[in-house]
């Protein structure tokens, strides 16, 4: 497989699990404990790693998040919190989760040193908030916990990515949003409010910017032989079915 390939390959299954986290209970009990409510601890503890900034630089970075709501959330958050003591505390519950859900799957320890190595690799230019995250130092070692922060950062990369290739196809978040899977509904939860542009003219260069999205992650996983490439995406289809099965049992 080619890099590109591999990544094309890995990038649904990475944007699942890697933000897993940030839905579990356990990090929505953080946010309470820290006094800022959930959407606060969400945009803050993303965005957080660059540190004391103002909330149109935090919703740039972003990106596909509505300005207003970006800004309703990191001031709600600094007003009680410094940026960089959330960001840690979402780092530490990445970990916890980690811990958690991954540590006992047998392919872990695989699937974190592929990971650690795509991550590596990977080129941050153009992406801060990648750039930020990959700086920040691990709270934690155990095989789990560096599992989920790999995939953490790595969905921040893709993130990141797609951002500049949405941004080069000529559209704007907003429409990148609208025309993905999840239509206005996913618009409305990432804070944009109606009335929305039509979406008809938009599909071809989202799929065109889907495409360069690949081309621009695939820098990390040249890391990878294409052996390990394979192999990478076995891993992360085996681990996400076993987290769905999980979940599932659960209900």
């Amino acid at each position: 497989m080619t890099p590109e390939q591999v990544a094309a390959g890995s990038k649904p299954a990475v944007l699942e699990l890697g933000e897993l986290f940030s839905r579990c209970p356990g990090t929505l009990r953080r946010a309470r404990m820290m006094g800022i409510p959930g959407w606060a601890f969400y945009v803050t503890g993303r965005a957080g790693a660059l540190g004391d900034i103002r909330a149109e630089t935090v919703a740039a970075a972003l990106g596909f998040l509505a300005p207003e709501a970006v800004a309703d959330g990191w001031d709600t958050a600094v007003r009680v919190v410094r940026p960089l003591e959330v960001a840690t505390a979402n780092l530490t519950e990445c970990c916890r989760w980690g811990a958690q859900h991954l540590d006992d799957l047998p392919g872990t320890p695989r699937l974190t040193a592929l990971l650690e190595r795509v991550v590596a690799a990977a080129d941050a230019t153009g992406m801060p908030l990648f750039a930020a995250w990959r700086a920040m130092p691990l709270p934690e070692h155990a095989e789990g916990a560096r599992a989920a922060v790999a995939l953490m950062l790595l969905r921040e990369h893709f993130a990141g990515a797609y951002l500049l290739a949405v941004r080069a196809a000529g559209m704007t978040p907003l429409e990148a949003v609208l025309a993905g899977p999840e239509g206005e509904a996913g618009a409305a939860a990432c804070g944009w409010s109606p009335p929305y542009p039509p979406v008809g003219p938009l599909v071809r260069r989202r799929l065109w910017a889907e495409a360069v999205t690949d081309r621009l992650a695939s820098a990390g996983f040249r890391a990878l032989r294409p052996a390990e490439g394979r192999e990478l995406i076995e891993l992360l289809t085996d681990v996400r079915e076993r987290l769905r099965a999980g979940a599932a049992s659960q209900l």
